[in-house]
């Protein structure tokens, strides 16, 4: 299992690329299910969770070419996906246990076969990150679903048919698994409460590129009016605005001057914000942002998560890596996600002073950070103690880093090109 070795205390200075987003593209890819035409995506991003995509796709049916030699700027894949036939309507334990993400077939499946089945995400209960709202509202479209061996068993053997569905609560997942769904049932659909992430209005524009009708998405309500079909389309994934958060505040950990290449401040503005209060300043330029702190403390700022535009729990162990060592205290409350500070321990055994209390964690700033073997227990988790080691005073071993290839691409070369002294170190097979 591969470790990364960083030796901290370089500040950066450069230009990072910024890459496609996961998030959006996860979806997207799922999408491809809608239409028996080609959908061509540029922009994808090279990572583990979409290889996983993948691999869950082609068993059904999905035929899929990846172009790794495009020339683009950001460094990423184009992508063909085309589903001239669906084979297989199941979506199996051992694919969806690795990403939850997967469980997005579910509404395509459902709105252009008529079946589905599809493990509960990692073998889950529904319960903690639920489920629960991707089913209630294809019910309300008309599927007859059953939960049995741990699959979701999906059926709409007279179609889906549009309906009002009330979240009540919001649900990025949720309102992009329906929103599919709903571009091929009977009549309008609409979705109140819904999502308003940037990933949400990236696959509703990809979904209109490929002759859905979908309005009012980065709303609160998104209406759906039902097609008889949807055809193939060429579509560009926005560039991802986590990969963007984290770069920035890597920067702001170690100073320096980092301009992040294709980034767009509207899907960082919570992050912007609280990086300025903190010190830090950000910039348009004509390429994306730069983010410097050249002179000066970082000072703590008082955190809280929300759904778009509020502040991204995706971001929040990164910007906690970085209140770890700023003048002051800062309180961070984690409201989206329960068990989403599994990344403190580790960070306490560099030297970090944290005091959890529920959903909140107290960070005192000290002095310097130490290098120290820590741990990743899940994706964001593990950047944080990038984040951290890059600030440390010395070397920082992170182990179980597969989780970080999950969602960043070429991490290890992007921070070596602005002076990160970085290495991965490869277990023998």
């Amino acid at each position: 299992m591969d470790k990364i070795l960083i030796k901290g205390g370089n500040s950066l200075n450069g230009a990072i690329p910024i890459s496609g987003a996961k998030n959006a593209a996860l979806p997207i890819m799922a999408a491809s299910i809608l239409t028996e035409d080609t959908l061509s995506l540029s922009n994808v991003p090279d990572l583990a969770d979409i290889k996983t995509m993948a691999n869950l796709l082609e068993p059904m049916g999905v035929e899929i070419a990846v172009d790794r030699r495009v020339n683009d700027p950001q460094g990423g894949q184009r992508m063909d996906l085309r589903a001239h036939a669906i084979v297989d309507t199941t979506a199996p334990y051992d694919l969806v246990r690795k990403m939850r993400a997967s469980v997005f077939v579910l509404g395509p499946l459902l709105a252009r076969c008529g079946t589905a089945r599809v493990s509960l995400p990692g073998g889950c209960a529904i319960g903690a990150r639920p489920v629960d709202l991707h089913v209630q509202g294809l019910e309300q479209l008309g599927a007859e679903i059953t939960l049995d061996g741990g699959y979701i068993n999906a059926a709409a053997p007279r179609g889906l048919r549009g309906a009002k569905i009330v979240f009540p609560k919001v649900s990025v997942g949720a309102t992009e698994n329906l929103m599919m769904a709903a571009t091929l049932a009977k009549g309008e659909t609409q979705l109140v409460n819904a999502a308003c992430e940037p990933e949400v209005i990236d696959l509703a524009n990809c979904l209109n590129a490929m002759g859905a009708d979908i309005e009012g998405a980065g709303c609160g309500v998104i209406v759906i009016r039902g097609a008889p079909s949807l055809h193939g389309a060429s579509y560009a994934i926005i560039p991802d605005r986590i990969e963007t958060g984290t770069y920035a505040i890597v920067t702001a950990v170690t100073g320096g001057r980092v301009e992040l290449v294709g980034a767009r401040l509207e899907h960082i503005a919570a992050l912007a914000e609280i990086l300025v209060r903190a010190g830090v300043d950000v910039d348009e330029t004509e390429n994306g942002l730069s983010v410097s702190r050249v002179n000066g403390h970082l000072k703590g700022v008082d955190i809280m998560t929300e759904p778009f535009p509020g502040f991204p729990t995706d971001l929040q162990a990164q910007a906690m890596s970085l209140m770890t060592v700023a003048e002051g205290a800062a309180m961070i409350t984690e409201t989206i996600f329960e068990n989403r500070f599994m990344h403190v321990p580790e960070l306490m055994r560099m030297g970090a002073n944290i005091t959890v209390h529920h959903g909140s964690a107290l960070v005192r700033g000290v002095d310097r950070l130490r290098g120290a073997p820590v741990m990743a227990t899940d994706l964001r988790a593990s950047v944080s103690l990038v984040v951290a080691a890059l600030a440390a005073e010395g070397e920082t071993v992170i182990s179980r880093v597969y989780h970080l290839d999950r969602g960043y691409e070429r991490l290890e070369a992007k921070l070596a090109a602005c002076g990160a002294e970085v290495e991965r170190l490869r277990e023998a097979s």
